[in-house]
């Protein structure tokens, strides 16, 4: 029987079976609609069959034979605001479904259709991770044109997000330094469901740091073959724990230690964006703001279910350093994991800071660059480690406190001084927005074009009249970014960086960076999620 289970896709690939089997050319992809309850008989949350209604909303398809049983049952519609479902986001992992259509005028009298289940994949107008997706690119597709921005909403939350939110569906997930997890509905803001995972660290207990109290700070992940969201929560103890909870109702499915291997854990802040990779969670770690205590940059991995423990790398400094702390966390650039590491300890004897890394699935060192200046960098706080590097037009682009733009090839990432090109851009802290050849730079003082040509040549076009230093995202023939020193969400001119519009969205942290999702900007600020329309 097919899996129709609630808040699953399934995706049907129609050929006709008459006359050589000639082939439809398109594909049919629909959402099961909201009066399907998640508390349907028969029905596991795993995609095992059970009886819920599948409802096709083109007319010519029906569900044929015994595969007609997911239209047969009759469903209660009574749910409390707990048991909404997440209506969008992944396919279905499903059997073979056989179906009849009409043909009309084309005088076919019948035609197979088989439901084909690959591999898990978001709708791409959702935000399931740090900057849309795993290139760290920004760019969200289909975005309408920019329209007029209203403040459509502010969601008042338990504490400060740091994380950028998330976007499955007509849900939104932000979580706090209070180590709560919240649903929103994307529509209103009202809460559907908040689970909090544990006691957030204050700061009178850490040996440094500027986040009071410190709890869940890099962005989650949202993973459609499970429908599972993944946080990462620092608690009391200075312990680091991997959480999965159920995204329709807020479950926590599992807890598991995800401690980084080397150095005193208490000294370690996890910032980075989450990654979801082949089944794997990909957690970076640093350092407390001013770099106290023993702390050793570092990559941890867990799968994302299961009892399997934690794969992961540290870079090879003796004491401390080498921290993996930028807000974009790693972006995945072909089958590697690019990570840039902050300062090292040492300056005569390279341990592994101021650096591209590249890793693979299993976390294994593969490639890496590194400035001829590290030593310098490294003496005088301006190492690689405050921007994500990402690919642009076919390079991978590298830039960092001392503000000088590297261009590298993906796959020899040039060791020691092997850069492409560079050229001096600005210091930027966070992950630009990448469309084709261009990069938007996040720069302290305002985000600044970047272009890329095809021989890895640098070029530095506009920069923006922006005080922040927030990490810009594209969307809706606009680049989007938040002045964090005023609590401002601009949306700018990709061709020129002039100011089309803007809006005030709150206090924010000076990493801020907004998602959009279904015509809306959201921005976690110090107090909860702010909503805007008109994107």
């Amino acid at each position: 029987m097919v899996a129709c289970d609630w808040g699953r896709r399934v995706r049907y690939r129609p050929f006709v079976a008459s006359m050589g089997r000639l082939a439809l050319g398109r594909e049919a992809t629909r959402t099961q609609p909201d009066w399907v309850s998640k508390s349907a008989p028969n029905s596991g949350h795993d995609g095992s069959a059970g009886g819920r209604v599948v409802r096709l909303p083109v007319p010519q398809l029906k569900l044929a034979g015994r595969h007609g049983q997911c239209a047969a049952k009759s469903l209660s519609t009574n749910r409390r605001e707990d048991q909404l479902p997440v209506r969008r986001g992944v396919r279905s992992q499903c059997s073979r479904a056989v179906l009849a259509v009409s043909a009309g005028s084309f005088l076919l009298a019948s035609a197979l259709l088989f439901s084909t289940c690959g591999d898990p994949m978001p709708d791409p107008a959702d935000w399931t991770t740090y900057h849309h997706d795993n290139s760290r690119a920004g760019l969200a597709p289909g975005l309408a044109p920019l329209g007029t921005l209203a403040k459509a909403w502010e969601a008042r939350l338990d504490g400060a997000v740091y994380g950028q939110p998330l976007v499955v569906g007509d849900r939104v997930f932000a979580a706090t330094e209070n180590d709560t997890v919240y649903a929103l509905d994307a529509a209103g803001g009202r809460i559907l469901w908040s689970t909090n995972v544990g006691t957030p660290m204050p700061r009178s207990q850490l040996p440094c740091g500027n986040i009071n109290p410190l709890g869940i700070t890099s962005t989650m992940v949202y993973d459609p073959a499970t429908s599972l969201l993944f946080a990462l929560a620092e608690t009391t103890g200075g312990r680091h724990t991997l959480v999965s909870l159920d995204a329709a109702t807020g479950q926590v499915r599992q807890r598991r230690p995800a401690e980084p291997p080397l150095g005193n854990r208490i000294a370690h802040q996890q910032r980075g964006a989450l990654s979801l990779v082949a089944g794997r969670i990909y957690i970076p770690y640093g350092a407390l703001d001013t770099d106290c205590d023993i702390y050793i940059g570092s990559v941890v991995a867990l799968p994302t279910t299961g009892p399997a423990g934690p794969i992961s790398y540290h870079v090879p400094t003796t004491r401390k350093g080498g921290g993996i702390w930028s807000p974009g966390g790693g972006a995945l650039v072909g089958d590697r994991l690019m990570y840039a590491t902050g300062n090292g300890e040492s300056t005569t004897t390279y341990d592994g800071g101021d650096s591209v890394l590249a890793l693979d699935r299993d976390l294994k060192l593969v490639d890496r660059f590194t400035p001829t200046t590290w030593a310098e960098d490294t003496s005088s706080d301006a190492d690689l480690g405050s921007m994500t590097p990402v690919l642009v037009g076919g390079y991978v682009y590298a830039n960092g406190k001392r503000g000088v733009g590297y261009t590298l090839k993906p796959h020899h990432l040039g060791g020691l001084g092997g850069q492409v090109d560079q050229t001096y851009v600005c210091p930027t802290f966070g992950a630009p927005a990448v469309s084709g050849n261009t990069a938007y730079v996040p720069c302290i003082d305002g985000p600044r074009a970047v272009t890329i040509d095809p021989k890895g040549r640098i070029t530095v076009g506009w920069q923006a009249v922006v005080s922040g230093g927030g990490s810009p995202v594209l969307g809706g023939g606009a680049v989007w970014v938040i002045d964090t020193a005023l609590g401002i969400l601009s949306a700018l001119d990709p061709a020129t960086g002039v100011v089309r519009q803007r809006i005030p969205v709150g206090t924010t942290n000076r990493f801020a960076s907004p998602t959009l999702a279904h015509g809306h900007a959201y921005v976690g600020t110090m107090t909860g999620v702010v909503a805007v329309s008109g994107a």
